[in-house]
């Protein structure tokens, strides 16, 4: 009786959200929401952690809709397995094969299903949807592909481009993740500002709970981690600008060894160089294959973040760190003042010798240490998942109570 009562006060307190945040009918508070799931099905990391903390907090918070994840394959997986078991989370696989489904023939699926909004979770939605019933929304996560079009290839940056600025000219609504982002949208397609609602970006809950110090020690042994540590996390390109914090590293205090964690691209060759030039090769250590339980407990033992990406959309890792409690230091330049917040420091993106000053500013100081991860910590709540559910939540509904 109990569970039953529990189930029946959350349908309620559901079905008085959605009235009074959109003005919708009683008859429409069990909704049909249809996500674009290519990488919630099948990637581990970024955008495929993204869009599962997504849809899985929308299905915690508000359990009386269905969430219907369409994906052309799906990968069998720890992560994957576990975001599917949830009773109101669907994999929807192609009912007629996968040509051109996602761009085209998705269109007969979802109609069929009933599917009431589409959420293209990353800079594209299906052609044609504007003209059906179906509402849409589409997440654009940032446009560096134009600001910095010497990381892409001439082939990749113009697809990019013709399916983000299709998306946001035919979508009902875009969402992006950080004012930066809204601005470039507005600026370099011309998309009028009230067609763009800024809704952050959280991380996973892992990162927002202290690990047990059993747990912590033994993530230490199995990686060999040392005391005292900086870290980086993220894809080892040149844009998120590892060979900075290499060159910064000759100047910051002897004691800090420096832990990367990320894929490594062909710029790992330029850093490689770079290390061998300074002398660093003892001070660094590169981890790959970090299992995602594991990851919290890496930031949790670090003494500072760093992250001098030249650009990015929002900067989910400086999140993870501030969860951490962890103090960062970031670059200056896109958005990452906007994740990092006022107590975090900033540098240029090329300037070393800032960047060493900024890290020993924090190592040498331990009452700034405090103050940075008890201010982080307060100021990162704006990002909480809760919140940030509710907003996107408010979002379908307006959408949906204006047609």
């Amino acid at each position: 009786m109990k569970a039953e009562s529990a189930t029946q006060t959350q349908k309620a307190e559901s079905t008085e959200l959605d009235q009074s945040s959109s003005g919708l009918s009683a008859l429409s508070i069990s909704l049909k929401i249809g996500y674009d799931g290519k990488r919630a099905a099948n990637n581990l990391t970024g955008l495929g952690n993204y869009s599962r903390s997504l849809i899985e907090a929308l299905a915690h918070q508000f359990p009386a809709h269905q969430y219907m994840v369409y994906a052309p394959k799906v990968k069998t997986a720890k992560q994957i397995d576990a975001f599917f078991s949830n009773s109101n989370i669907e994999l929807k696989l192609p009912k007629n094969g996968s040509f051109l489904w996602r761009t085209l023939n998705i269109l007969k699926d979802l109609t069929q299903d009933g599917v009431q909004l589409f959420h293209g979770l990353s800079h594209e939605i299906p052609l044609a949807i504007q003209h059906t019933r179906i509402k849409s929304v589409v997440t654009i996560h940032d446009l560096i592909f134009l600001r910095f079009p010497q990381y892409y290839k001439f082939i990749d940056r113009k697809l990019y481009e013709w399916k983000s600025k299709s998306a946001c000219k035919r979508a009902d609504q875009i969402i992006a993740i950080s004012e930066k982002t809204k601005e470039d949208i507005v600026n370099l397609y011309g998309i009028e500002p009230d067609k763009i609602t800024v809704i952050y970006q959280s991380c996973d809950d892992s990162f927002k709970k202290p690990f047990e110090k059993e747990t912590l020690s033994r993530i230490r042994a199995t990686y060999k981690l040392p005391e005292k540590y900086i870290l980086n996390v993220g894809t080892i390109e040149a844009r998120k600008n590892l060979k900075l914090i290499v060159q910064a590293l000759i100047d910051v205090t002897a004691d800090y060894k420096l832990v990367v964690i990320g894929k490594k691209t062909a710029y790992f060759k330029t850093v490689e160089k770079e290390i061998e030039k300074l002398g660093l090769k003892n001070r660094i250590i590169f981890l790959k294959n970090i299992p995602f339980a594991d990851l919290p407990g890496i930031y949790q033992m670090a003494t500072v973040f760093v992250y001098p990406s030249f650009y990015e959309g929002f900067g989910i890792p400086i999140i993870e760190a501030l969860y951490s409690g962890i103090p960062v230091v970031a670059a200056t330049g896109s958005c990452l003042e906007e994740a990092g917040g006022p107590d975090s420091l900033y540098v240029a993106p090329t300037d070393a010798e800032g960047l060493a000053f900024a890290v020993n500013q924090i190592l040498d100081n331990a009452q700034l240490q405090k103050e940075m991860k008890a201010k982080g910590l307060e100021f990162v709540q704006k990002f909480n998942s809760p919140l940030v559910t509710q907003q996107l939540m408010d979002c379908y509904l307006n959408i949906l109570g204006n047609s």
